[in-house]
């Protein structure tokens, strides 16, 4: 049975084939729909982070998911090369703290490739001040990435700590906490690395255990529905439209349009006291009238459904 670098069997509790080690000291807390919903988050990450590197660093960049593992921080930190690069992710309103490790090479020819360069072969040492600047923001779209690929099990808002380079230097959590792990395949160009992202059980298994209630023994509500239903509602509210308040149009023919010149007036066919036209985009959808919010114009929306109707 193979050990970890504790010298304890090593837990795996996704394992995509073949017959896997089990501890039967630690039992496996997470459950199979647990680890299916889990895959599905990762995959989405995967697919999100493809994207993300191929239009940031302008390279043909592919990211695929390998093994999932539930396993113990400390044996995560232990199978880490030294140095790395790692990133601690708070997962707000969640307790708890993820990492986001991959390798100092792919990060510098990350950086390579956003200062327009081929990329290539790259030292493993650490970032100066100016190279963390740079690869900060591609940490930002990551972060956002794992961010929208999580979403549908629970609503976080992550953020990027500062990098650190020694994974034994990093206390993301106690040696002995559960720790959801997946590993990444990451192409950029023609360098190939491993990525991983290691998430805190204990905080997710109950969002987890909702995304699969079909498996509830008393009958109750979907709630994994009604959450999914309130986060779109709340996400949606957020979106930003275009609005304009506008008079009547007036035609003109182009020739006159051309002939124009500073200073002159253009009549416009709005009758003084009709209300203005409160557009959404390109569709109307309300009407104001004109007036002002101390020194800055304003429109107060009126009642208008006769005219509008």
């Amino acid at each position: 049975m193979p050990l970890n670098a504790a010298g304890g069997p090593r837990s795996v509790v996704a394992p995509r084939s073949g017959v896997q080690p089990y501890d039967f000291r630690h039992p496996t807390k997470l459950s199979r729909d647990n680890a299916r919903v889990m895959q599905m988050v990762y995959d989405s990450f995967a697919r999100r982070l493809t994207t993300v590197f191929t239009s940031a660093l302008r390279q043909v960049c592919q990211v695929s998911v390998g093994d999932i593992t539930q396993r113990g921080y400390e044996e995560y930190i232990a199978g880490l090369p030294s140095p790395t690069l790692l990133v601690p992710l708070s997962i707000a309103p969640l307790h708890g703290t993820g990492v986001l490790e991959f390798s100092l090479p792919v990060a510098l020819g990350a950086i390579d490739h956003l200062l327009g360069g081929p990329g290539g072969p790259q030292p493993s040492r650490t970032l100066t001040e100016i190279e963390v600047g740079l690869v900060g923001g591609l940490l930002d779209q990551m972060v956002a990435t794992f961010r929208h690929a999580i979403e549908p099990v629970v609503a976080l808002a992550p953020e990027a700590g500062a990098i650190e380079y020694n994974p034994q230097f990093l206390q993301a959590g106690a040696a002995t906490d559960a720790m959801i792990t997946g590993e990444f395949a990451l192409h950029i160009g023609r360098e190939k690395s491993r990525l991983t992202l290691c998430l805190p059980l204990a905080p997710l298994l109950p969002r987890l255990e909702a995304q699969h209630p079909g498996d509830r023994q008393d009958g109750g509500p979907d709630v994994s529905a009604a959450a999914a239903v309130r986060r779109l509602r709340s996400r949606l509210g957020d979106v930003p439209v275009d609005v304009s308040v506008r008079f009547a149009p007036v035609r003109i023919s182009s020739d006159r349009l051309l002939s124009m010149r500073p200073g002159e007036v253009i009549p416009l066919p709005h009758r003084v006291g009709a209300p203005l036209h409160i557009h959404v985009g390109e569709r109307p959808y309300a009407a104001a009238v004109a007036g002002r919010s101390g020194t800055k114009l304003a429109a107060l929306i009126v009642d208008n459904s006769q005219e509008t109707s």
